[in-house]
């Protein structure tokens, strides 16, 4: 699809979503984000994978529900990328993939929504999962998004947070601290509390780490 023909499909979209259901859209993510932070951070390790499971088919309804829609790919990948990092091992690389083609289809659609979360949650990927021939995995290409997403928000807890981590699992200790004490000090989301004090406390671990 050219740029002309994408971008008055983008146009079509928005004024055919009705308040009412731009609304609806705005209330299922909300709780979609609630659900997940509260698996993530609050639950059980024993209790993550099964809730996840149940999370990621309510995400695919609400992405089927709004087609033509960035935000829902986005989250709908965020909990399929959690529930393979529940699985782990090789039974996740299909999960994975899954979530690569989910970022991919909202980047497509607009990279900038949600302050670029999905360029930041597929960098993650390229340097989480395994190369070639196993997986997609590639560190340029990861330092790439990454960098993308911080571009979009600089002070942002997660695209700083994920940035540390990734050049500390390259091996640049030093550089990895300033990124990360930038996500401690990063600005309160609007009802993300659970997220951000988890958040904070990993970018917490990972200096200390970095400083041995």
């Amino acid at each position: 699809m050219d740029k002309l023909t994408f971008t008055a499909a983008a146009l079509c979209a928005l004024f055919t979503l009705t308040p009412a259901h731009a609304e609806a859209l705005e209330d299922a993510l909300t709780e979609i984000q609630h659900d997940w932070e509260v698996i993530r951070y609050q639950t059980p390790a024993a209790e993550r994978e099964k809730r996840f499971e149940t999370l990621a088919a309510k995400a695919h309804r609400v992405s089927e529900s709004h087609p033509g829609r960035s935000e829902p790919l986005i989250w709908e990948g965020i909990v399929v990328s959690s529930l393979a990092g529940e699985k782990g091992g090789l039974g996740a690389l299909g999960l994975v993939k899954q979530a690569k083609g989910l970022y991919e289809a909202a980047i497509k659609i607009d990279g900038t929504a949600l302050d670029g979360s999905a360029y930041n949650s597929l960098g993650v990927l390229y340097y989480k999962v395994p190369g070639w021939p196993l997986g997609f995995g590639d560190k340029d290409k990861a330092r790439e998004l990454l960098q993308r997403a911080l571009a979009l928000n600089p002070k942002g807890i997660d695209p700083n947070f994920f940035y540390g981590e990734y050049l500390l699992e390259s091996k640049q200790p030093a550089e990895a601290i300033g990124y990360l004490e930038r996500a401690v000090q990063a600005p309160a989301r609007p009802g993300r509390q659970i997220a951000d004090s988890g958040r904070r406390e990993e970018a917490r671990q990972l200096i200390e780490k970095a400083r041995h």
